[in-house]
C-alpha cells in the first residue's frame, strides 16, 4: 500500500509518498509560500537514491486546496508522476501538533477528532489550524481515502504528573489544561525504537536520553521505552536554546520587558519565539554559520555556541538523574546527526556519567546509525530520524 504523508504548515505543505511494502519513499516534496503572490513546489523523485530527480514548479498557490490539488496532479503526472491514479493512495497520514490529553495515540480522523484539533487551536495557534486545513483538503480531494492523525504530543503522554504539571494553582490545570505536553514526539518515538533495535534490545528494555537538535530542539528521557520527561512544555518554547527560541527563562522577565520596552504580550511572545535563541545572541540561527564565525574570532558567536551546548549538557545530566541508569545518549535531527563539534562539546567531561566518545568516529560524516562510544559505560549513538516513515507506520497500524 502507498501512504501519503502530509505536514501542512501555515504557508507550506510538506508531502511524501511511501510504498509501505518496502518502506521506500517514492517522492518527497514541499510547497512553499502558500497564499503569497508567487509560490514554489519542489518534488524529489526517488529521494536519497542514485536515481533521484528533482521537479521544480514556480506558480501561485493561493490556498492549501490549490497546493494539494497540484501535488496530486504531479504525483499522477504521465512524465513526472510516481503513480498512475490517485486511487493508488491507500491512506493519508497527517502530522498534527496538539491533541491535548484527549488524544493519546494516532487515530483515524472523524468529526470528533477534527473538533478536538479545533478545540486546541488556542494552544497551537500556528500549527493546529494548518494541520486541520490539510486534513479537510484531503477529505475533499481524495474522498473515501482514510485520514489518520499522528500527533506531536503522543509520545509524551506517558509522562507522570510530577513531570507534566506546572507548580501553578491546580485549578489552572483543571480549567485550562495548562500542563507540559512536549513536542517532536514523532521523531522521539521513531528514534527510541531504532536505538533499541541498534542495541539489540526490545524498546521496553532500554533507557535513553534522546537529543533532537535542529533549528527547533528538544530532549526526552525514555524509561523502559516510554517517555517520562521532555524539555518542551505547553508550547515548543520551553526547554533548550534553539535557533530563534529562547527556551527556559525566568517567567518574570515577560512583564518586566513589557513594562520597560512598552511591548504587548503578543510582541514579547514574538520576541521569544522568533528573535531570541542563537539568533538573539549572535544574529545567526544556522549552526554552520556560527561555526564559521567562531573560527574567525566572533565573540558573540562563541558565546551563543557555548550557551547552546551548556543547556544541552545540563538536561543530559538531569535526565540521567531522573532515569537512574541510561543505556544510551542519542543524537538526532539536523544538528544532532551532522554537527560533530556540538556532539564533542556536549560529551566532553562527562566520564562521570559513563560517556566517552571516539573523536575520530565522531568527526566522520556518515548518514547511518552508528555508535560513538569509546569504551564508556553509556552508549552514545547517532540515529537519523525519519518522522515521515514514523507517521506512515502509525497510519498503517491504525488502519490495521
Amino acid at each position: 500500500m502507498n501512504v501519503l504523508v502530509i505536514n501542512a504548515g501555515s504557508s507550506s505543505l510538506k508531502f511524501q509518498l511511501i510504498n509501505m511494502e518496502n518502506e521506500t519513499a517514492l517522492c518527497s516534496g514541499l510547497v512553499e509560500r502558500i497564499g503569497q503572490e508567487m509560490g514554489k513546489l519542489v518534488n524529489k523523485l526517488a529521494p536519497d537514491t542514485d536515481a533521484e530527480r528533482k521537479v521544480v514548479i514556480d506558480a501561485p498557490f493561493p490556498d492549501h486546496e490549490t497546493a494539494m490539488k497540484r501535488v496530486i496532479d504531479l504525483l499522477t503526472d504521465e512524465k513526472d508522476g510516481v503513480i498512475k491514479d490517485k486511487a493508488e493512495i491507500s491512506a493519508i497520514g497527517h502530522r498534527v501538533l496538539l491533541g491535548g490529553e484527549e488524544i493519546k495515540e494516532s487515530v483515524k480522523v472523524d468529526d470528533n477528532v477534527k473538533e478536538i484539533i479545533r478545540k486546541y487551536i488556542p494552544l497551537g495557534p500556528l500549527h493546529n489550524p494548518a494541520n486541520l486545513a490539510g486534513i479537510e483538503v484531503c477529505e475533499t480531494l481524495l474522498p473515501g481515502t482514510p485520514n489518520v492523525g499522528v500527533f506531536d504530543t503522543e509520545f509524551h503522554q506517558t509522562m507522570p504528573e510530577k513531570a507534566y504539571l506546572y507548580p501553578l494553582p491546580y485549578d489552572l490545570y483543571e480549567d485550562l489544561k495548562i500542563r507540559r505536553y512536549g513536542f517532536h514526539g514523532t521523531s522521539h518515538r521513531f528514534v527510541a525504537k531504532q536505538a533499541a533495535k541498534f542495541l539489540g534490545k526490545a524498546p521496553e528494555d532500554v533507557n535513553l536520553v534522546i537529543c533532537h537538535l535542529g533549528n527547533g530542539c528538544s530532549m526526552s528521557a525514555v524509561k523502559a521505552g516510554k517517555c517520562v520527561d521532555t524539555t518542551m512544555g505547553i508550547t515548543p518554547l520551553e526547554g533548550l536554546m534553539m535557533g530563534t527560541r529562547c527556551g527556559d527563562i525566568d517567567p518574570a522577565l515577560v512583564p518586566f520587558i513589557m513594562d520597560r520596552k512598552g511591548l504587548t504580550g503578543a510582541e514579547v511572545d514574538n520576541l521569544m519565539n522568533k528573535q531570541s535563541g542563537l539568533f538573539g545572541i549572535c544574529g545567526m540561527s544556522d549552526m554552520r554559520d556560527i561555526h564559521a564565525a567562531v573560527e574567525k574570532g566572533d565573540a558573540k558567536a562563541k558565546t551563543a555556541l557555548d550557551m547552546f551546548v551548556y543547556r544541552i549538557k545540563k538536561y543530559v545530566g538531569s535526565f540521567i538523574a531522573a532515569l537512574g541508569n541510561v543505556d544510551a545518549v542519542v543524537f538526532t535531527a539536523g544538528i544532532g546527526e551532522n554537527d560533530d563539534i556540538v556532539r564533542e562539546m556536549v560529551c566532553a567531561d562527562m566520564e562521570l556519567f559513563g560517556i566517552k566518545i571516539d573523536l575520530e568516529e565522531n568527526a566522520t560524516r556518515r548518514g547511518t546509525e552508528r555508535s560513538l562510544n569509546a569504551g564508556g559505560q553509556t552508549e552514545v549513538l547517532i540515529i537519523p530520524t525519519n518522522e515521515e516513515l514514523e507517521i506512515a507506520q502509525a497510519t498503517v497500524k491504525v488502519l490495521g
